[in-house]
């Protein structure tokens, strides 16, 4: 099979951070630049923003399926390119930049080339940006340009013959990691997975723009007259500036005030204060809410039809390949709470303020959980919305072979009770005998999963619960006791690991995960076939001077992310990644089996899918019973989900 790699510079009005289907929507969007190579031909660059044509062997072979198309982020030349080839078949298409993540590289192609120590002439030229900002985005009109809004190459030929150089350079270093990497590619099913993830982008999910309209109108009125009222209880110029706000408290209190974090100002609210003071910091609360900008977000992300695309990230998680949410993140959606969301729902719609203040005391909270129910189904249609229920919590019993714990699965039994039950060797029932009990159930699975310890459970709100470190410790140990073969999983997996980077290929039987490396890269097999890949791993010493595996990536803390560097990991932190890769390949069979039923997937947060269904086809029930079908792969894994139907999404 000949391969055909593809690279496009392009021209838009619109931003390209809200998606590539809004980007090609303009009228003024233009391919500039195609540069391509056969092969391991030279690279060739069609310059169409000066009447070149591509030549017929190029439009032929997008569309000869013994022609494979790649490009790094394929997803935008596959749209670009559909402007121009509507049909255009994608699946005859791989994305490069999928190939680097897969094996753990970063997501950039420059970055990549440089963690790939390639020689200067496989490197990106770094002159791109500066020449993507003056001929792909609309510029200012000035005397100096003689008022035009757009560059064109005739007005700086120099910096144009660079950009073509630039746009050569570009299929030359993809075609260099391609031909790295090209022997490490994901199994078929990841292809296939990518598919479906190319189809849930594109079918996006409607915005009910009247909604989002509102909401922001009267998020800003209500801010005014927050403001307004600050500035009578305080006579700040500025009541918005928190440096104003902090001297004004300090005189007021007689104390310093260090932070007006959403902490800080909690804790001074459960104070004795004055009145002033109380109500100040009330309304330091309301418009300080970050949340409401994600109206702004659906107003400039939606596309002519109202709906909202390319909002997932396929592979956005390094080595575990969990989605990432782009542009609105729907991944933290504030949660509704209120019990008559439908009607605060209406009041917005019918755009009225001063009803939302007579009947709600915080007008940006309701705000706040009304984002959800912005996105809605179109007439005729419906939401259907389906929930993996604890699907770690099953992944990593069913991994460790914890056998009461899947057998509470198996019958239904509520996993935070029965946990709680098996801590403390007590019958545990919610809301019934020994109920308070289950809260400590539910912190340690949550927080003692992976070996976590006392700073897991505060960290899961443990120590809001009036418990003393010694009784996080209990708690801890109890979980422990109660779980023996998850804590002999970390143990088996740190030895496994360790086992494979000092030359051992090593396997475990309970669920034959095999570690081995090959070409300085650590992969461990999971069930599904995928592998996790860890690069250049070695043994050391980690930050507390203990044996450890070290390995080259993306960084994922608060103090590494998004950096380039050593890490280290240890049996609980690789148990983690085993447990959440394996629950994304759950949610992946489980979104190709829903495709295949005939289902429409336009959104997926977290374990949920959001599914778009005429009235009357499907059903909740229906979709429940195909994401819990086991796969040859998870035989066993007892998987449950639940949902509801609706017109509008919403945390049910």
């Amino acid at each position: 099979m000949r391969t055909l790699a593809i690279d496009l510079e392009t021209y838009s009005s619109n931003d390209i951070k809200y998606s590539v289907y809004k980007y090609v929507e303009a009228p003024d969007f233009e391919i500039l630049l195609f540069a391509y190579a056969f092969d391991d031909d030279p690279v060739r660059v069609v310059d169409l923003a000066q009447g070149e044509t591509l030549p017929d062997d190029v439009k032929a072979a997008l569309y000869v399926k013994d022609v494979l198309k790649t490009a790094f982020n394929a997803n935008f030349e596959i749209n670009c390119l559909k402007k121009y080839f509507p049909d255009l078949p994608e699946e005859q298409w791989e994305c490069d930049r999928i190939l680097s993540l897969y094996n753990s590289y970063p997501p950039h192609l420059a970055a990549v080339a440089k963690a790939m120590h390639f020689d200067a002439d496989r490197q990106k030229d770094t002159r791109g940006k500066a020449l993507i900002r003056y001929f792909c985005l609309p510029c200012k009109p000035t005397k100096a340009n003689g008022g035009r809004t757009r560059n064109y190459p005739k007005d700086a030929p120099d910096k144009w013959a660079i950009f073509k150089e630039y746009n050569r350079q570009d299929v030359i270093v993809e075609r260099a990691i391609r031909n790295k990497l090209v022997n490490l590619r994901p199994p078929d099913f990841e292809h296939e997975n990518w598919l479906i993830d190319q189809a849930i982008n594109r079918n996006g999910i409607m915005v009910n723009q009247t909604l989002v309209d509102n909401a922001i109108r009267l998020s800003g009125e209500y801010r005014e007259k927050l403001l307004a009222r600050a500035t009578e209880i305080t006579g700040l110029d500025n009541p918005n500036s928190p440096l104003q706000v902090k001297g004004w408290l300090e005189e007021r209190l007689g104390r310093a005030v260090d932070s007006l974090s959403k902490a800080a100002v909690a804790d001074m609210l459960a104070e004795d204060i004055p009145g002033d003071v109380r109500e100040m910091l009330s309304i330091r609360q309301k418009i300080s809410k970050s949340s409401i900008k994600k109206y702004d977000a659906m107003r400039l992300a939606a596309c002519k039809d109202s709906r909202i695309r390319g909002m997932f990230q396929f592979y956005g998680a390094a080595r575990t390949g969990r989605f990432a949410g782009r542009i609105v993140q729907l991944q933290n959606l504030p949660r509704n709470s209120m019990p008559d969301l439908d009607l605060a729902r209406n009041m917005v719609l019918d755009g009225d303020l001063g009803t939302l203040e007579m009947c709600y005391d915080d007008v940006q909270d309701v705000l706040s959980q009304l984002i959800r129910t912005a996105l809605e189904a179109p007439p005729g249609k419906r939401f259907i919305v389906a929930d993996f229920s604890a699907i770690e919590a099953r992944v990593i019993a069913w991994l460790a072979g914890e056998e009461w714990e899947m057998k509470a699965f198996a019958e239904g039994k509520d996993i935070y009770c029965a946990t709680a039950s098996a801590m403390f060797g007590v019958p545990v029932v919610k809301h019934g005998i020994n109920g308070e009990l289950r809260q400590k159930g539910k912190v340690a699975t949550l927080a003692c999963g992976y070996g976590g310890g006392i700073g897991a459970l505060k960290a899961m709100g443990a120590d809001k619960m009036g418990l003393t470190d010694d009784e996080l410790q209990t708690v801890v140990r109890k979980w422990r006791e109660a779980s023996p073969h998850i804590v002999k999983l970390w143990a088996d997996v740190e030895n496994a690991a360790m086992n494979a980077v000092s030359g051992i290929p090593t396997t475990i039987k309970q669920k034959n995960l095999h570690f081995h490396v090959d070409d300085d890269a650590l992969y461990i097999e999971l069930p599904s076939g995928r592998h996790l890949v860890y690069l250049h791993p070695h043994l050391g010493k980690n930050r507390f001077g203990s044996d450890a595996i070290l390995y080259t990536g993306l960084g994922g803390s608060k103090t590494t992310a998004g950096r380039w560097g050593t890490l280290e990991t240890y049996g609980g932190k690789l148990s983690e990644n085993l447990v959440q890769a394996i629950a994304r390949d759950c949610l992946c069979a489980a979104m190709k089996r829903l495709t295949d039923a005939g289902y429409k997937i336009c959104a997926h947060i977290h374990d949920e899918v959001i599914l778009e269904m005429p009235d009357g086809k499907g059903s909740l029930d229906d979709a429940v019973r195909i994401m819990c079908q086991n796969e040859s792969w998870n035989v066993g894994l007892v998987m449950n989900a639940d949902g509801f139907e609706a017109k509008y999404y919403q945390k049910d």
